[in-house]
């Protein structure tokens, strides 16, 4: 079975050696990696995995020219990339164009880190020409451990987005909702322009709690992911073959829906 990661971080190695620990001291989550790209890519390797989609992150309006460059020039030897903006930089629809004229695969959107609520008003021209450009748009959806008493990215107004902008693909990171399995079944699972990923899934689902949101939401709307440098593929792996899927099922959910979601061949 080939398995391909939809969900990778890494950062600059000049920065990789500080950001890792840092967060460690904020979220107090083990890492598996050393957050550089080599690294990262070493991991996939030993791990057995084809390949990944690294979703990088831009925290302010500063960011988002260096993070997307970053994103641009990372994007080989089987690693992908989404870019990201930052909603309340001014420019920040003029550079989901230019995302897109860099060939990446998407964008990524932490509330959490970006500090903002996915309702807010300022965010809904994001979501508006994300669906024009036909640009896939990734959320962490749930809690997090950064805020992990305010939820900026809940399901059932993620729900409300999916409804609002039908044509905007949408991946709800985290089996749609980090620690919110229940919401996710009840606002999101079945919605035909969502799909989940597999993030962090075995820290917070059993099998046969991931079995039934999977297919709650269709096989086909899942994606194989581990969230590293923050989890593994050996511990997301295991949740998959734990459920009570078939072969053809996990085999959809390990890497044939990325390739017809990105139009890749892994």
């Amino acid at each position: 079975m080939k398995y391909f990661d939809t969900h990778i971080h890494f950062f600059p190695d000049k920065l990789a050696g500080k950001a890792l620990p840092h967060l460690h001291d904020i979220c107090h989550c083990p890492y598996y990696s050393d957050g550089t790209r080599a690294g990262t890519l070493k991991n996939l390797e030993d791990w057995g995995c084809v390949g990944g989609m690294a979703l990088h992150i831009t925290t302010n309006a500063h960011q988002q020219t260096s993070v997307n460059n970053f994103a641009k020039e990372s994007q080989h030897d089987n690693i992908y990339c989404f870019g990201s903006v930052y909603p309340f930089a001014e420019n920040a629809v003029e550079e989901i164009h230019r995302v897109k004229e860099m060939g990446l695969y998407g964008l990524k959107l932490h509330p959490d880190y970006q500090e903002f609520f996915i309702g807010d008003e300022a965010a809904m021209p994001i979501y508006a020409e994300a669906e024009k450009l036909g640009m896939v748009l990734a959320f962490h959806t749930g809690r997090d451990p950064y805020s992990p008493n305010l939820v900026h990215c809940p399901p059932d107004v993620l729900g409300k987005i999916a409804d609002l902008f039908p044509k905007l693909t949408i991946i709800a990171a985290h089996m749609g909702g980090m620690d919110m399995p229940q919401e996710a079944a009840k606002h999101l699972a079945g919605k035909k322009n969502v799909y989940f990923d597999t993030a962090f899934a075995s820290h917070f689902l059993n099998p046969k709690e991931f079995e039934e949101l999977v297919h709650l939401h269709g096989t086909d709307k899942v994606l194989f992911a581990t969230d590293c440098p923050w989890s593994t593929l050996p511990a997301e792996k295991a949740l998959l073959d734990a459920a009570g899927l078939t072969g053809s099922e996990r085999e959809q959910i390990a890497y044939k829906n990325a390739e017809k979601l990105f139009g890749i061949t892994v």
